[in-house]
């Protein structure tokens, strides 16, 4: 029996039906990592890259053999050092550049500077920046609320044009998203990072959606909590936040305001390596059979049943309409 995948759902309406029912058992499966994977010959460029998720995996794909392009804000800084003499020493292909996500210009010149050393379009993209500020929705003001969405949202909305024309140029590639379980479900309190992370997943699945017949992937990470340096920068945006806020919207919120600056994510015990085996694992699944979104968290996935409940949704909503095979290539492979 053929091996069919999403993009032969778009090979003929009438057989539809019955490709979905072939490729429901093997396709849209979860990745799995391994040790052995053999990156060879594979480029992607990861934003976010000073710390947490972003370097771990920059080290991870670089050790197994991919050609990484870490990037970070605010060159030069001892990360960027460390990161290259760690190439160095390890003989990684892995090239640090100098990328700010709310810049589109050096997101461009960034883009291009990967593309010339790479030779060609950027196979993989990982949008991993990203920054939280936690308060009372009231308490968060214009500068935070742009400053959040600037990174969170238009920071991969760039990133994503920088490389679409190559990868549609080469037939080919994939967009990984960083999100949250928060993307999916609300806490109270945690300011505007929630709306940031739902407009991701929103943009993400109508990207998943148009870039079918261009034969590259989309696939959003929704991590639960993880102890890594978010927590640090997320203290320092939220205690400048409550140093120049408004005692005519903080009055409200005492308690929440009080908290502000002093978040502790030091207690949590989740290894943050579960996100960049998660990331090696989905870059090393065939074309076509990448999930859509993928909770990674050893503990409780409260959006889990969210994500079964929209794609089926959107199928129910669409499956049969002139959208039906860009909707049932992304939610049954």
């Amino acid at each position: 029996m053929p091996n069919f995948d999403r993009r032969s759902l778009l090979a003929g309406a009438a057989a539809a039906g019955a490709l979905v029912a072939a490729s429901r058992a093997s396709a849209l499966a979860e990745p799995v990592y391994r040790p052995d994977f053999n990156f060879k010959g594979k480029s992607v460029l990861i934003t976010g890259c000073s710390s947490g998720f972003g370097r771990l995996t920059a080290e991870l794909l670089a050790r197994q053999g991919a050609r990484v392009f870490a990037t970070m804000r605010n060159l030069p800084r001892p990360e960027a050092d460390e990161l290259r003499a760690l190439a160095a020493a390890e003989k990684l292909d892995l090239h640090v550049i100098g990328i700010d996500v709310t810049e589109l210009p050096q997101v461009n010149a960034g883009v291009a500077e990967a593309m010339r050393i790479n030779g060609g379009p950027i196979d993989v993209l990982v949008n991993n920046a990203g920054i939280g500020i936690t308060s009372p929705v009231e308490v968060q003001d214009m500068n935070a609320t742009r400053l959040i969405f600037d990174t969170n949202v238009f920071g991969p909305h760039r990133m994503a044009r920088a490389v679409l024309p190559g990868m549609r140029k080469q037939g080919s590639g994939q967009i990984i998203q960083i999100s949250s379980q928060l993307g999916r479900v609300v806490v109270p309190y945690s300011g505007h990072y929630s709306a940031t992370k739902f407009a991701l997943e929103a943009m993400s699945e109508q990207l998943a959606y148009e870039l079918v017949p261009h034969q590259i992937d989309v696939s959003i990470i929704e991590p639960g909590g993880y102890p890594t340096k978010v927590w640090v920068n997320r203290n320092a945006y939220s205690a400048a936040l409550k140093e120049r806020s408004l005692t005519v919207h903080s009055a409200g919120y005492p308690e929440q305001v009080e908290r502000m600056g002093h978040e502790d994510g030091s207690g949590r015990s989740n290894d943050p390596m579960d996100v960049a085996r998660a990331i090696a694992g989905l870059i090393a699944q065939p074309p076509g059979t990448r999930p859509l979104r993928l909770p990674v968290s050893p503990g409780n996935k409260p959006q889990a049943p969210i994500n079964t409940v929209t794609a089926q949704v959107q199928t129910e909503w669409l499956g049969n309409s002139p959208y039906g095979p860009l909707i049932r290539a992304v939610h049954d492979g």
